[in-house]
C-alpha cells in the first residue's frame, strides 16, 4: 500500500486513534462483567439494562452532525477518544448500578462517535482504489490492539484492583486523545461536507445492507457467545483462547480482505460473506461438535470484517459531500437492531435455542439476494476522492 505524502499524516492519525479506541473498548469489555458482579453486585437483569444503555450512543450517532457545525471532524474524532478514555478511567470510582450505567454511556458515546468520524475520514481522504486497503490495515491494528489490551489487563490484574486498572487503561486512552487534539492531519483539497441528516433514495441499498449487518452482528455478539457458554460449556480460559485466535486471524487476514475488495469488487465479497453467514448459523443450530462450533465462531468473527465492503460500496456510488452525514446515518441504522433483536431473540431462544440461528440464516439469505443488486458506476475522477 503506497500513500502520498499528504495522505500519510491522516493514516498515522487514524492508526494511532484506532489502537487507542480498541484498547479502551476491549479493556472496558474484558473487565465489565466481573466488575459488575463482584464489585457492583448487580444481577443479570441489571447487566442487560446496562448493555442496552451501551447501545444508545450508536442510535444517536447522527447527532455528530450537529457537533460538526462547531468543531472540525478530526477534532471531534480526537475528543471522542478523550471521552472514551475518561469514561473508562472513572468507572472504578462509581461502584453502583447507576454509576456503572453512566460511565458505560460516557464510554460508549466516545467509542461510537469515534467510529462515525473514523469511517468518514477514511472514505474522504483515501480514494476508492486504496480505501479498502486502508480499512483492512486499520482493522488489523484494531485486532492487535485488542490482544495488547487483554495482555495489559492480565499483567495489571496480578497486582492491582479494578479501580486502578480502569484508571490506568482509561488514562492511557485519554492521553492519546489529547495528543490527537494537537495534531492537524488534514489537507484542504476535499469537498465540503453537507452537515445535516438526510436519506437519499440512491443510497437505499447501502442503508439496507447496513441494517442487515447490524442485525447479524447482534446475533453473533449475543447468541453465538451464549451458545458456546450455555450449551457447549466453554470456560473463561477457553473463551479467552478463542478471543486471542480471533484477533490473530483478523490481524493477518484484514489486509487480504482489503486487497480482495479491490480485486474482486464489493458484490462478490459481500456474497461470500452472506453465503458464509448462512452456513455458519445453520451449523450453530445443528452441530453437537465443540470443535466445529469453535471453528464456526472464528470464521463468523472473520466474516464480519467483510462488512467494510458496504462502506467502500457507498464511496463508489455516493456524492463525496455526503460522506460524513451518510456514515453517521449508517452507524445509527446499524444499531437499530440492537434495540429489539436481543430481547426478541431471547424470547425465541426460550422456545428453542435454534430459532435465533435460523433467523440469522434467513437474514443471510435476504442479504445475499440484496447484494446481487450492487452496481458500481464507471470510475470517476480521482480529483474529488481525497488523493
Amino acid at each position: 500500500m503506497i500513500l502520498s505524502d499528504e495522505q500519510k499524516p491522516m493514516y498515522r492519525f487514524l492508526a494511532v486513534m484506532t489502537a487507542a479506541s480498541m484498547i479502551g473498548l476491549q479493556g472496558y469489555s474484558i473487565l465489565f462483567n466481573n466488575y459488575a458482579v463482584e464489585v457492583v453486585g448487580i444481577d443479570g437483569n441489571g447487566i442487560g439494562i446496562i448493555q442496552s444503555v451501551r447501545e444508545i450512543p450508536g442510535l444517536l450517532s447522527v447527532l455528530a452532525l450537529v457537533l460538526l457545525l462547531f468543531v472540525k471532524e478530526h477534532r471531534l474524532s480526537a475528543l471522542s477518544i478523550v471521552v472514551l478514555g475518561i469514561g473508562t478511567a472513572v468507572t472504578g470510582f462509581f461502584p453502583t448500578s447507576y454509576g456503572l450505567a453512566l460511565t458505560t454511556l460516557l464510554m460508549s458515546f466516545g467509542f461510537h462517535y469515534f467510529e462515525t468520524t473514523n469511517q468518514s475520514l477514511t472514505l474522504q481522504y483515501f480514494a476508492s482504489g486504496i480505501s479498502p486497503l486502508v480499512l483492512g490495515r486499520l482493522r488489523s491494528i484494531a485486532a492487535v490492539s485488542s490482544i495488547a489490551s487483554g495482555v495489559l489487563i492480565w499483567l495489571l490484574g496480578m497486582k492491582l484492583d479494578y479501580r486502578a486498572i480502569f484508571l490506568i487503561i482509561g488514562s492511557l486512552v485519554a492521553i492519546v486523545g489529547l495528543w490527537a487534539l494537537m495534531q492537524d492531519p488534514t489537507h484542504k483539497d476535499l469537498p465540503i461536507q453537507r452537515q445535516k441528516m438526510f436519506l437519499r433514495k440512491k443510497y437505499a441499498l447501502f442503508y439496507f445492507l447496513t441494517f442487515m449487518s447490524g442485525a447479524r452482528r447482534q446475533i453473533f455478539v449475543v447468541f453465538s457467545i451464549f451458545l458456546l457458554v450455555k450449551l457447549f460449556h466453554f470456560s473463561v480460559r477457553e473463551m479467552t483462547v478463542l478471543f486471542i485466535i480471533n484477533n490473530c486471524v483478523a490481524y493477518v487476514m484484514n489486509p487480504l480482505i482489503g486487497r480482495a475488495i479491490v480485486t474482486f469488487g464489493e458484490r462478490k465479497i459481500c456474497s461470500i460473506e452472506y453465503i458464509g453467514v448462512i452456513v455458519i448459523f445453520l451449523t450453530y443450530a445443528c452441530t453437537s461438535s465443540k470443535l466445529l462450533v469453535s471453528c464456526m465462531y472464528i470464521t463468523d468473527a472473520l466474516l464480519f470484517n467483510f462488512s467494510v465492503a458496504i462502506r467502500t460500496y457507498f464511496q463508489k456510488i455516493g456524492d463525496p459531500k455526503d460522506t460524513a452525514s451518510s456514515m453517521a446515518v449508517g452507524v445509527t441504522i446499524n444499531h437499530i437492531a440492537a434495540v429489539f433483536l436481543p430481547a426478541l431473540g431471547g424470547y425465541l431462544w426460550m422456545i428453542d435455542f435454534r430459532i435465533p440461528f435460523y433467523v440469522g440464516a434467513l437474514l443471510g439469505c435476504v442479504s445475499l439476494v440484496a447484494a446481487q443488486f450492487i452496481r458500481i458506476p464507471s470510475p470517476v475522477s480521482e480529483e474529488t476522492s481525497g488523493c
